[in-house]
């Protein structure tokens, strides 16, 4: 067996996803696992990859036409939970994904259609559950602020959202979890940023109720 593995992030997967496909080694004889891998298993070979930019777009690029930019969207929701096995279920759905086309959507009855469908599920209701429950604070500088602790990364599917109901305030929201801030300046687009241990205790100890 061989077990190719990558960072945890959209272009890193779309890249591992590349090249175990390229590699030819039978789709039964390889797996596809995020980092941290954990404990090693034995008569295993693990091949660490790294992002591609070309690679990752060759894949968008593929999925959304021999299948559709419905299950490519399945895929990227796919990519943010907090699964252990979802960049694998990823590369199986795609198996027979580039077989069946955009009819792949509809064969709930296979076990790769399910198992992505569940995950994406999973990862659009945690997002609507935040949509409906974040609350801000105003920091001292006025800008507001909300610090979420949720199970997958949602930020990008949660942003847009406040994007268009807050265009004209300048806002953060830190997920907690991930050290991870969408940082929206008034009447701009809003922008991902790592944030350090201490800049997060110092907006979770400076909040007053907005």
């Amino acid at each position: 067996m061989v077990i190719f593995t990558c960072s945890d992030n959209f272009e890193a997967m779309m890249t591992c996803i590349y090249d175990a496909w390229a590699a030819r080694l039978g789709h039964s004889n390889i797996r596809l696992q995020t980092e941290p891998v954990g404990n090693l298993e034995l008569f295993c070979e693990y091949r660490h990859i790294d992002t591609d930019r070309e690679k990752v777009t060759k894949v968008i690029h593929s999925v959304q036409e021999k299948i559709s930019f419905r299950a490519y969207q399945y895929i990227y929701a796919a990519t943010l939970s907090s699964h252990e096995k979802k960049l694998d279920i990823i590369y199986r759905f795609l198996i027979p994904g580039f077989v069946y086309g955009k009819k792949i959507l509809d064969m709930l009855h296979l076990p790769e259609v399910q198992n992505l469908f569940e995950l994406q599920r999973n990862v659009y209701n945690e997002t609507h559950k935040f949509r409906e429950f974040v609350r801000f604070y105003r920091l001292e500088n006025q800008i507001l602020s909300s610090v979420i602790e949720p199970k997958a990364n949602v930020l990008t599917l949660l942003a847009p959202h406040f994007e268009d109901r807050m265009p004209s305030e300048d806002w953060i929201i830190t997920d907690k979890n991930r050290l991870l801030s969408a940082v929206h300046p008034k009447d701009r687009n809003y922008i991902l940023t790592p944030v350090t241990g201490q800049e997060l205790e110092y907006i979770e100890s400076i909040k007053k109720p907005f």
